[in-house]
């Protein structure tokens, strides 16, 4: 879904913000009361995390999809940028600093977008995603690369191939018209954009990469599982 991100070896720092508002209102982001309450009710990553897992996963069936903050409440349905969005806006409204992480990988497999948060001078983040291994980190992680790094192993395609390959910085979605993301009835595609081209860093070299060896066939068939099941054809 994402086209491949810039890559650079350069060590990354946080993308810079201009000044809005540090909490963010119903008015700054154009939510109805109803919508605002059910973020400001998301008060900790934890609840927001879980949140995100009662969501059921957006399958696209219809197409792919960038559904807004608003289109994800409405629709009650999200893949990973769509519930990453939807974290972003929630820890804004409750005075948290909106960031998110591409996530880049071969091109054999599916990017992935995170929110990132921190606690003291650790990182954690919240993930939605369908399966198990991609979803919450603890924040006990001292940089982005560790964080990013927790995702490594189990990051991987059909074919049992770990394809993880680069992270972006922490990318505030301050810098961005919430018209764009947080209430836009049409899907979010120049976010999304946004996103996967920003300047990433690799996470393994090319010699690491001929290293790696594929999940053995218990923990690929383990990393299959789902929470919401593709809904068969009618």
């Amino acid at each position: 879904m994402s086209r491949p991100a810039k890559k650079s070896s350069s060590a990354p720092t946080l993308a810079a913000s201009s000044e809005p508002p540090r909490v963010a209102s119903a008015a700054h982001l154009g939510l109805a009361p109803r919508e605002y309450r059910i973020l400001k009710r998301l008060s900790t990553p934890q609840k927001i995390q879980d949140f995100l897992n009662g969501i059921p996963c957006n399958h696209e069936i219809g197409g792919e999809t960038v559904l807004s903050v608003r289109e994800v409440l409405r629709q009650r349905r999200a893949h990973c940028i769509e519930g990453a969005m939807v974290a972003a806006a929630a820890m804004w409204v409750n005075g948290r600093a909106p960031l998110l992480m591409h996530l880049d990988c071969h091109e054999s497999d599916y990017p992935h977008v995170i929110a990132v948060f921190r606690a003291g001078p650790c990182w954690g983040a919240i993930s939605k995603t369908n399966g198990a291994p991609l979803r919450y980190r603890d924040p006990i992680y001292r940089s982005l690369r560790e964080l990013a790094l927790s995702y490594f192993h189990e990051y991987s395609n059909k074919r049992g191939q770990k394809t993880l390959r680069s992270y972006s910085p922490a990318f505030d979605m301050r810098r961005i018209d919430p018209s764009e993301w947080v209430t836009s009835e049409k899907s979010c595609w120049k976010t999304h954009d946004r996103l996967a081209d920003l300047r990433h860093f690799p996470l393994i070299t090319r010699s690491q990469e001929k290293l790696l060896a594929r999940m053995d066939r218990f923990s690929h068939n383990a990393s299959r599982v789902v929470q919401y099941p593709r809904p068969a054809k009618a």
